[in-house]
């Protein structure tokens, strides 16, 4: 027998009474319930949402790093890094989205919660890799999407945009070296088309 979807405002209300006071704050945005919790309770909110029968999350979906620098008021008392989780429970037929910030901008730490959803492994290494948020608990942290020779986390609103070092083959040595970009940083201007029948667009019809 199908199980029919969990409205909304019925998820809102089993997470809101499960997790009391570890919530920040909770509410309902583009149809699904967005939750988030303090990096102290993360971990333990983690299992709750996961066991509690009225939550049963069993699968973590989705797990990513957010850099919050220009709009940190969306963040609380302004934290800069941040991690969202996408939920689901296949029992209930629910969802939830699940925020927590790192409490230091200067080395954002969390807990893992590869104790919890292992799938949250790969998801980690690739917040950490892209962000340079580091979880406590990994046993396995480290890069995954750029190469070890990699300085600095991409996806960092202040990385620039044509990195700190690049590659090359170097046929002396028979191997890959790192060396400085070479890259000018240079303004991009968009070309703009004025030609008063372009593509033939007047004649057309």
């Amino acid at each position: 027998m199908t199980q029919f979807a969990v409205s909304p405002e019925e998820t809102l209300h089993a997470v809101s009474t499960v997790l009391g006071d570890m919530v920040r704050h909770i509410g309902v945005n583009l149809g699904e319930v967005t939750a988030t919790v303090s990096h102290q309770h993360y971990l333990e909110a983690a299992r709750l949402l996961r066991d509690d029968p009225s939550c049963q999350f069993e699968q973590l979906m989705d797990l990513c790093g957010v850099d919050y620098s220009g709009y940190l008021s969306a963040s609380p008392e302004g934290l800069r890094f941040g991690v969202v989780l996408h939920l689901l429970s296949v029992t209930r037929n629910q969802r939830l989205r699940l925020k927590v910030f790192a409490p230091d901008d200067e080395l954002p730490l969390l807990p893992s919660l590869i104790g919890v959803w292992s799938s949250a492994n790969w998801f980690e290494r690739e917040a950490f890799d892209l962000f340079g948020i580091v979880f406590d608990g990994h046993d396995d942290l480290r890069r995954i999407l750029t190469d070890y020779g990699f300085i600095g986390h991409p996806f960092r609103k202040d990385f620039p945009l044509s990195g700190h070092v690049e590659m090359r083959y170097d046929t002396e040595q028979r191997r890959v070296v790192y060396q400085p970009v070479t890259i000018e940083p240079r303004e991009i201007t968009p070309r703009v088309v004025r030609e008063d029948n372009y593509g033939g667009l007047r004649n057309a019809g």
